[in-house]
Order: structure tokens, then C-alpha cells, then sequence
């Protein structure tokens, strides 16, 4: 199996560069390598390298900073994503692409399922929300994951963000009314790499078992203020936390009050569950210290 990866430098194609490597032969590419902020480059790379996967990690994912580049925003998460699929269907290959919690207004009252109609808030939503929409309409074998709050040792994110402000703040304020479920990227790379086991498992023909969107977070519910809290816990941090509702922390961006996601559809159809959030955020910070502890 020939794999394209793209994003490969991002918190999520990082790790999936490392958790698929033995499912084939992994062609990850940066930005200097496939870039999706210019659509018309992308086709001579997908027919120089015919893959028979194509799994789109690369994204805009500066939320806020969308607001003000929604050109560039829609470009590279709305029409690109578009392109690699009809790429994709002109030499047989199938996509996975990945979208986000983002994508709805979060007003539900329970958990998010994948037929909910989507109802973005914001650029950064609306712009995933057309990329989703452009590979269905593709008509392709193709896997769309949405997830949520993500987070990892790299990059730049909220688990990273709350170490750096533990070191040099007494006091740190946190929203305590948006709810949603942290998930670590590579929690995210091994579901990946689970579904793309069963379905070369499953001996059919088709380069997937399944197309569609399933969505894909880790399980279990908390708040801004309850990941921050079990973040500096974790780290062995004692700054003092105090939780604030989203008006008294202005942002460019309204965001969803609720982004929890079901992933009982993942189970069903794919029979991977997802591990709960706390569970995943103590293995990714037990991965940085034996990773430093290695260290020469």
C-alpha cells in the first residue's frame, strides 16, 4: 500500500508518519513539499507519486488569525482538500481527511453525532466545513475524522500553552463554560491506523470497508478550566487557576460552547474505542519524560 501523507510536521501527521509506517510504504511530505495553500501544485505531486491512500493532515488551524485570512483559510481547508480528492479520483485512490468539532454551533444538548447538521460559528468552521463537503462530493472511497480540542508535545496548543504560562505566572485565568473532550494526536494516528487495519482485514476489494464521516475523539467531558486543572496537576505544577465564563475572555473567534463528539458510530462500524481524555493526557506527558529521560 502506497501512502501519501500531507501535514506531515503538524501535531496530527507527525504522529501518523510513526503509527502507519508499518502499513505500507509512507510518502509524508511538508509544506515545502505539497503545499495546500497553492491548489494548482497539488496534482503534479499526487500523479508523480500515485498512492493508493491519500491522508490529508495538513490544515489552517490558526482559529482566531482565520478571521482576518478567511481567503487563505478557505483555501487551504476548504478548496485544497477538494482538489486532492478529484486528484485521488483519477487514479483510484481513496482519501482520509480530517475535520474538526468546529464544524457545528455548540448548542447541542448531547453529544454531537455525525448526521447533526453542521452549523460553523466562525471562518476557521465554515472553511472545514466546505473541505468536508468538497471530498464528499468527490465520489470517492474516502474516511473524514472529525475531532476535537487537540493537543500534543509539539507545535502549538492549549496542553503546551498551560505548561509555558504555569512557569512564569502565579495565577492563570481559564473559561469554565465550554465543554469538550482533549484528544492527543496520537490517540488520533493509532485510530487512523485501526481503521485502516480493518479494512485491509476485511479482504474486499475496495480500498475501504466504509466512506463517510465518523467522528473521532477521545472519551469523557471536562472544561477548559477541568484540562487545565488536570494538565498542571499532572505536571507537577502548583499555579493557582481561576475559571472565568467566555464573555469575561474575549476572542476574534466565537467558539462552540459544547464540542463533545459521539464516537459510537467509530465503535460500531470500525470496533476502536477511543481512550478517555485523562487516560490519554497521562500517557502523552509520561511519552515527554521518557523521551527526555533518553536523552544522552
Amino acid at each position: 500500500m502506497r501512502i501519501l501523507l500531507t501535514g506531515k510536521n503538524g501535531q496530527v501527521g507527525w504522529e501518523l508518519n510513526r503509527s502507519l509506517s508499518t502499513l505500507g510504504t509512507i510518502f509524508a511530505l511538508g509544506r515545502d513539499q505539497i503545499d495546500l495553500a497553492k491548489p494548482e501544485t497539488l496534482g503534479s505531486v499526487i500523479q508523480e507519486i500515485k498512492p493508493n491512500i491519500i491522508i490529508n493532515a495538513a490544515a489552517y488551524t490558526a482559529v482566531d488569525k482565520a478571521e482576518s485570512e478567511p481567503e487563505l483559510a478557505m483555501t487551504v481547508n476548504g478548496i485544497a482538500p477538494g482538489v486532492i480528492a478529484e486528484e485521488a479520483k483519477k487514479i483510484g485512490a481513496g482519501m482520509i481527511h480530517y475535520s474538526t468539532d468546529y464544524v457545528f454551533d455548540g448548542k447541542a444538548t448531547s453529544p454531537y453525532k455525525e448526521e447533526d447538521a453542521p452549523c460553523p460559528l466562525n471562518i476557521y468552521g465554515k472553511s472545514k466545513l466546505a473541505g468536508d463537503q468538497a471530498v464528499m462530493q468527490a465520489n470517492i472511497p474516502h474516511i473524514i475524522l472529525r475531532t476535537a480540542w487537540v493537543y500534543s508535545l509539539r507545535g502549538s496548543n492549549f496542553l503546551l500553552t498551560m505548561q509555558k504560562l504555569a512557569q512564569s505566572k502565579n495565577q492563570i485565568k481559564v473559561v469554565d463554560d465550554q465543554i469538550g473532550s482533549p484528544t492527543w494526536s496520537r490517540a488520533i494516528a493509532e485510530g487512523t491506523a485501526r481503521i485502516l487495519e480493518h479494512c485491509r482485514s476485511t479482504g474486499k476489494s475496495k480500498i475501504f470497508s466504509h466512506s463517510g464521516v465518523f467522528n473521532m475523539s477521545c472519551g469523557g467531558e471536562t472544561s477548559w478550566f477541568g484540562f487545565a486543572k488536570k494538565i498542571l496537576e499532572l505536571s507537577g505544577e502548583n499555579t493557582e487557576l481561576i475559571p472565568i465564563p467566555t464573555i469575561e475572555y474575549p476572542t476574534p473567534t466565537a467558539r462552540p460552547e459544547s464540542s463533545l463528539l459521539s464516537n459510537r458510530k467509530l465503535k460500531q462500524v470500525f470496533h476502536h474505542e477511543m481512550p478517555h481524555w485523562q487516560d490519554a493526557l497521562l500517557e502523552c506527558l509520561n511519552s515527554g519524560h521518557k523521551a527526555r529521560n533518553a536523552l544522552p
